[in-house]
């Protein structure tokens, strides 16, 4: 029996903070929207456990890896046998596109219906919220405003279909402690789900995201790869999360990306 999966990335319309909370968190305005960079994910019964990554490389120790944990919290209530886990990334680490937490959603996704666990989408995204907030989002993978500290979901219908993505990600890493540390939490004075029901070219100057401010600072290259998108006609360009992927939504397929971007991981595509 084996499974196979395509776990997608996600970007960030919009990514306000809004407030720090008593507990020292934040608490958060997005739309997480799923966009069609994946990795490869397949699981099928084996001897023993085991994970074999490949593609782009992942810091940490195998254990440590999200979809290990997934699997060792179903197993607290289910009995799954022995699985081989081949998980081939696309997606860059420590780029704000939520690779990690698709990969545990999809393992999680493929682990329930391989071994019949009977697990609806409020029970998966439940439990693999625990390893993440943002890891309930890539159970259904549809856009959705995220409040809260990115744990409380209402649907959106915000369409970015037709238009052409461009995704760039620099050799850079942005600590989101670091990132966060820098910001001063404030209301937007209109909601991001406001914000994205106007006309795409008047978002430049309404859709923010709050950690570009400090970010840019300290990386200033993030800042010059925002800047060049929009020479290359980009109707509108943001930094994804904490960084450091920025991406750009064009009306027509642009050019010269590669030759503009190829020092860099570059990914584009219609949407």
């Amino acid at each position: 029996m084996k499974h196979t999966a395509y776990p997608c990335a996600k970007i960030n319309l919009g990514l306000n903070i809004v407030e720090r909370r008593p507990d020292r968190y934040h608490n958060i305005e997005t739309i997480f929207y799923p966009i069609p960079l994946c990795d490869e994910l397949e699981i099928e019964e084996s001897a023993e456990d085991n994970l074999i990554l490949s593609g782009i490389p992942v810091a940490g120790e195998l254990n440590d890896n999200l979809v290990m944990k997934v699997l060792s919290q179903l197993r607290a209530d289910h009995d799954i046998p022995p699985v081989c886990i081949t998980l081939k990334k696309n997606i860059p680490s420590g780029a704000g596109l939520g690779g990690g937490s698709s990969d545990a959603a999809e393992t999680m996704k493929a682990l329930n219906s391989m071994f019949d666990l009977g697990m609806g989408h409020e029970e998966m995204e439940r439990r693999v919220a625990k390893l993440g907030a943002d890891c309930a989002f890539f159970i259904k993978r549809e856009p959705t405003v995220a409040k809260g500290i990115g744990n409380i979901f209402t649907p959106t219908d915000v369409k970015l279909e037709g238009l052409y993505l461009a995704l760039i990600k620099p050799d850079e890493f942005v600590s989101t402690k670091e990132a966060y540390s820098l910001v001063t939490p404030q209301k937007p004075k209109t909601p991001v789900e406001e914000v994205v029901k106007r006309p795409i070219r008047e978002w430049k100057t309404l859709l923010k995201n709050d950690f570009e401010a400090s970010v840019f600072t300290k990386h200033p290259i993030i800042s010059e790869i925002k800047e060049n998108l929009y020479i290359l006609d980009a109707e509108y360009v943001s930094m994804s999360g904490s960084g450091s992927s920025v991406f750009g939504l064009f009306k027509n397929k642009p050019k010269d990306i590669d030759f503009v971007f190829g020092q860099h991981f570059t990914f584009t595509s219609k949407l």
